[in-house]
């Protein structure tokens, strides 16, 4: 296959192992699989089973996936407090995992690896905001020494606050070439209505420069501020799909699209219904 492929999320599957995940990511109709790195790492998941077995059954691992310790997802306020590389408490282990995480993705052949960078403060002179900066230019460069670059997840900050964090991360990168790799957005428009961070077709305009991946999401943004939105099977949500993929064609985007369903009990029936449902307007 050349061009993008659509994928889905590993973990959205709730696989056991590695002959689970690829009959699961068959049963959902596709051949391409974006990997939670951490069970691997923490030997969990035999690496070279993993690999075989993925290879066996000719499915293709389009990226990874980091997740950072401590993150808390039971309320709005507890994830901004516990989310990515914000916390003191966890950032020696987040890093160590970080280091674990490039060699791996690099063992695996990946050249992308995803993650949440925690709630970006928007003022600049903000000195938290320095601080996560700082650490997630060291995680560019603990990934890109690897040859892998990174993408950050969007829905905890709004397009203006990532745009000029990305703007500060990627000062010195010049282009797609140098090294570490220019920090990427895995865009995600359901993240933006469950945060309450705007329109994600704005959104996605204004970040479709900095896009290395997208996650193939659905939302209703909620009636109480300051509580989550409800995350719905693909199609049944806000999210404008069509215009999506205006803007994903107009901006000449080549990346990636990868299924995302983090609720629900039957994740491979609504993996199967996203695929259909997304059948007619895929680049």
């Amino acid at each position: 296959m050349t061009g993008p492929r659509l994928a889905v999320c590993s973990w959205s599957l709730r696989p056991t192992g590695p002959a689970d995940l690829a009959a699961k990511v068959r049963a959902c109709g596709l051949d391409a699989v974006q990997i939670a790195l951490d069970p691997i790492r923490r030997g969990e998941w035999d690496e070279g089973e993993t690999v075989r077995t993925l290879g066996e059954a000719e499915i293709v691992v389009v990226s990874g996936m980091m997740g950072m310790k401590g993150e808390d997802y039971s309320t709005l306020e507890s994830i901004r407090r516990t989310g990515g590389v914000r916390p003191d408490e966890t950032w020696p282990e987040n890093l160590a995992a970080a280091e674990a995480n490039a060699a791996l993705a690099q063992r695996l052949g990946l050249a992308l690896v995803t993650f949440h960078a925690g709630f970006l403060p928007h003022e600049p002179a903000d000195p938290e905001r320095e601080r996560m900066l700082d650490r997630l230019r060291t995680l560019a460069g603990v990934f890109g020494s690897r040859g892998v670059r990174i993408a950050l997840e969007t829905g905890q900050e709004t397009a203006d606050t990532l745009l000029g964090v990305l703007d500060e991360l990627n000062a010195e990168n010049g282009s797609a070439g140098s090294s570490p790799a220019p920090v990427g957005v895995n865009f995600d428009p359901a993240n933006m209505i469950l945060y309450g961070m705007g329109d994600p077709i704005t959104a996605f305009t204004r970040l479709s420069p900095h896009v290395a991946q997208v996650h193939l999401k659905d939302a209703r943004p909620t009636d109480r501020p300051g509580t989550w939105g409800t995350e719905t099977p693909l199609g049944d949500g806000a999210v404008r799909w069509p215009d999506f993929f205006y803007v994903y064609r107009d901006a000449d985007l080549r990346c990636n699209l990868v299924i995302e369903r983090e609720s629900g009990s039957d994740r491979i029936a609504d993996v199967r219904a996203a695929v259909q449902y997304l059948d007619p307007m895929l680049p």
